[in-house]
């Protein structure tokens, strides 16, 4: 949107860092330049990780303080308005850790059950705006058939890889065979959830899959 309509709509509700809340100066695009210096920034190597059926994983950002209270508003408090600039940072993190390593983008879907209690799936959100910077389309390949204990409620490795065994199937084995895939979700903890989409992927054909989140917490406090 541009032209009169979008300066009414900044004059009225101008738009704020999506992190700190700050009123955004001119030139400043989704968050200020205060988080951006003083952010819990990951870079090279502590930007990445590997795991279980997935061959790495990378975030730009670890999940405490401001990130984690900015990951909270935007998935239980509607502000999902966000997915813009979180698209923009997976998608330079992707850019960064990732160019060349995949063949389709995807992401880790919500339950129909907590979809409709949220009013959207906030990594279907995301994982678009991260696709459409990278001059792609985020493709449905995965469905969580049944709804689980939120992971960050389970502070055991074992109890977070048994709640997520078996609730995520394959839309089409034919979209992803011979594929390398590109899975987005918001926060990587122990990787168990992403383990278990990975193992589905790979078990449908996928030849090869990586990750990006908007954050890592591992050694973090969720």
């Amino acid at each position: 949107m541009s032209g009169p309509v979008s300066w009414l709509l900044d004059l009225l509700f101008p738009p704020k860092c999506v992190f700190c809340g700050k009123v955004l100066s001119g030139g400043e695009r989704g968050f200020c330049a205060r988080c951006q210096k003083e952010l819990p920034w990951l870079t090279g190597e502590a930007a990445e990780q590997t795991g279980e059926f997935f061959s790495l994983c990378a975030s730009p950002l670890a999940y405490r303080d401001q990130v984690r209270d900015s990951i909270r508003r935007y998935k239980f408090k509607g502000r999902q308005g966000y997915h813009k600039t979180y698209g923009r940072l997976v998608a330079q993190c992707v850019h960064d850790h990732l160019a060349g390593r995949y063949d389709l983008i995807t992401w880790v879907p919500l339950s129909d059950k907590r979809k409709k209690e949220r009013g959207y799936d906030q990594a279907f959100l995301h994982s678009s705006a991260a696709a459409l910077e990278l001059d792609d389309v985020a493709v449905e390949t995965l469905r969580k058939g049944r709804n689980t204990q939120a992971q960050s409620g389970l502070d055991d490795d074992a109890a977070r890889r048994a709640n997520v065994l078996g609730a995520y199937t394959i839309v089409d084995p034919e979209l992803v065979e011979g594929k390398r895939v590109l899975l987005i979700d918001d926060v990587i903890t122990t990787g168990s959830t992403i383990s278990e989409c990975a193992r589905v992927l790979r078990s449908a054909g996928a030849a090869d899959v990586v990750c990006a989140t908007l954050a890592r917490a591992r050694g973090e406090k969720t």
